[in-house]
């Protein structure tokens, strides 16, 4: 799960902070989970743009911040970043191709003030196999076309209804990624 956040983390670093498209390249969490990691920056090479991320076990990183990232002028050594990464309420079951798949859609906004910060928002649509439903939560485990499973928790139990294992469908899902930059206190 570290690593997954730290992979949020280079795609907060070089996108969030300049609000670009919306793309993750996140595996999801199980049931509307929220992983939450701090990192305190090390160095920051300004001439390359590279920001080195510590985390409280000492681990290291480095972060390619691309030209796009408009206050990376902001960031100071000794600033603590903290990501949220909350993924994935179904909003929607329906059976393959039988409404027109809506492109992922998202939204990203800055947090205001001095330091880099926002959140990241995104919904996308997925065709999937059901793996199992457990309507007492409401969630359902799911296996994607490279062979995963994941479990997302159901935002209204009545979308399960008429479904079962082994059937294929389209999911309709959320993910949020919030990052917050703060001095040393």
């Amino acid at each position: 799960m570290r690593k997954a956040l730290v992979v949020a983390v280079a795609v907060v670093l070089a996108g969030v902070l300049s609000v670009p498209s919306v793309a993750l390249a996140q595996k999801p969490v199980n049931k509307a989970q929220t992983v939450s990691a701090t990192f305190t920056i090390t160095a920051i090479d300004s001439g390359s743009r590279m920001v080195t991320l510590k985390d409280k076990d000492g681990n290291s990183t480095d972060i390619y911040c691309g030209p796009n990232v408009q206050r990376f002028d902001a960031l100071k050594v000794g600033d603590t970043v903290t990501f949220r990464y909350t993924e994935s309420l179904v909003s929607a079951i329906s059976a393959p191709g039988s409404a027109p798949k809506e492109p992922a859609s998202g939204a990203a906004t800055r947090t205001p003030g001095a330091k880099p910060g926002g959140t990241l928002a995104q919904q996308m649509t997925a065709t999937v196999t059901i793996e199992a439903i457990d309507p007492k939560v409401p969630s359902v485990t799911v296996k994607n076309a490279e062979g995963n499973k994941l479990s997302f928790k159901v935002e209204d139990p009545k979308a399960l209804q008429g479904y079962k294992a082994g059937d294929k469908v389209d999911i309709t899902y959320t993910r949020a990624l919030a990052i917050s930059v703060a001095a040393p206190k």
